[in-house]
């Protein structure tokens, strides 16, 4: 859509982020759809995938993000998610709005059972699917607890207060749509200023496969260095024995032979070969013995 002026026009928030969902697989049902989902749904494609409305999947999340401001202690609320593809993102969720998480499976009677020390009295539930999430259903419609839940188009809508239509089985899907609902919350708190971007990024938000991450690890750790890069080895052009000990004077210049042979020159060898060479005669010290002393002068005689 072009303006008047003949440039693009900007695109609003609320555009922004529906193409965001649409890039993200969010507005893709199932194949099944329940009675009381059939408001939230586009259409039906030819290989029988529903089509969720994204314009009333925005309107939803601004609707959950001012029940979510509405909380005075943002304590009191607790987001759930026993999908493995939601954990990650309930955890994010949670950092950044000041919310409690619980991601994982979820301990029956936590919200009932007062004598658990896992008790908890919370004033708002966010839950990432309604049936995965049943027990805490069950519990928060015991206690009068108000629900919002991400719901898919065969999702039950029963004990739910505020359902968000959306797809709730992809990774992208989940991240993206805490990632909104957390952007729309910190907007509506004053945090974020309005017509500013969040600087934390959607992917943070995305499921991460432990065994990805871990062979991403390996491989970096394998990888060599380059060894073209090191610098090669260059032999000393002069005596530095000096230079390594500061106030150390230089040694002393080889000592040449009588005949001024170098000390690399080869053994004099006898004419007869190496074999006509006699080893010296044993002084004693080999056979462990100190050697004989030296023997007395003889006495001069007197000729007077």
């Amino acid at each position: 859509m072009a303006a008047e002026g003949g440039g693009a026009k900007a695109l609003t928030q609320r555009e922004q982020d529906i193409q965001m969902m649409l890039a993200a697989d969010v507005h893709l049902g199932t194949k099944n759809c329940d009675f009381q989902m059939e408001r939230y749904v586009y259409k039906r494609r030819t290989d029988g995938i529903y089509i969720i409305n994204l314009g009333k999947t925005w309107e939803k999340l601004q609707m959950a993000a001012r029940v979510i401001v509405a909380i005075e202690n943002p304590q009191d609320i607790i987001v759930q998610s026993a999908r493995p593809y939601g954990q990650r993102a309930v955890l994010k969720f949670a950092q950044y709005t000041g919310a409690n998480a619980i991601a994982g499976r979820h301990t029956p009677g936590t919200f009932t059972n007062q004598m658990q020390t896992s008790f908890s009295e919370p004033r708002l539930l966010i839950l990432t699917d309604p049936r995965t999430d049943h027990q805490p259903i069950k519990e928060s419609a015991l206690g009068n607890i108000p629900t919002i839940a991400f719901c898919d188009t065969d999702s039950p809508m029963r004990y739910v207060d505020i359902g968000i239509p959306a797809n709730n089985k992809g990774k992208q899907s989940i991240g993206c749509l805490y990632w909104l609902l957390a952007r729309m919350v910190l907007q509506m708190r004053g945090t974020i200023l309005p017509g500013r971007k969040w600087e934390i990024m959607v992917d943070l938000f995305f499921y991460r496969d432990p065994e990805e991450a871990k062979d991403l690890e390996e491989e970096d750790a394998l990888v060599a260095p380059e060894y073209g890069a090191v610098a090669e080895y260059a032999a000393p052009t002069g005596d530095t024995w000096g230079a390594e000990w500061p106030g150390a004077a230089a040694p002393a210049a080889a000592v040449e032979g009588q005949t001024g042979a170098e000390w690399t020159a080869a053994a004099p060898v006898a004419e007869s070969g190496w074999d006509a060479v006699t080893a010296p005669a044993p002084t004693g010290w080999e056979q462990g013995s100190a050697p004989a002393p030296a023997a007395a002068p003889a006495p001069t005689p007197n000729w007077e």
